[in-house]
């Protein structure tokens, strides 16, 4: 009679913290690509903005994506690894669209800023999704300062 060999308990929780350990340094890299290709996208945004509240609006959101970045490069080193960054296919899409509506909309219009309040609220429902779950991963994980570092961004 053959036997089959199961793992143990601990080896198969050892084997999922392991994995979902791999998906949070990869979140991790992929949320600190999208916050620096932000704080590039930003400042275009600002400047092809009709209204000056908007344009306000906008560079302060900078200040903060500047902050997001410092605190992600702090998560990084919380947990021992090294900072880097994997493109967020994501943002890509979402900057591109940002930047397709300045240059289909006419300069200078209500049009054109209602596209980019449309097109920053898409970044912010994104980010705000990617962070809730960072947290939560960095919970589970045992990450605790990490999981205040991205508390405090979200």
């Amino acid at each position: 009679m053959a036997t089959t060999k199961t793992k143990a308990p601990q080896q198969t929780e050892d084997v999922q913290e392991s994995a979902l350990n791999e998906l949070f340094v990869d979140e991790l890299k992929d949320i600190y690509w999208a916050e620096k290709h932000l704080a590039k996208a930003l400042p275009k945004m600002a400047k092809a903005a009709s209204s000056d509240e908007l344009r306000s609006a906008i560079e302060n959101h900078l200040a903060e994506t500047e902050n997001h970045v410092t605190r992600l490069e702090s998560a990084f080193e919380s947990i021992g690894v090294k900072t880097a960054a994997v493109k967020c296919e994501a943002m890509a899409g979402l900057i591109k669209e940002g930047e397709e509506i300045v240059s289909e909309t006419e300069k200078g219009s209500i049009t054109r800023d209602a596209g980019i309040i449309s097109a920053a609220q898409k970044i912010e429902h994104y980010e705000i999704a990617s962070y809730g779950t960072l947290k939560t991963l960095a919970a589970v994980l045992g990450y605790n300062e990490a999981a205040e570092l991205l508390d405090a961004t979200l």
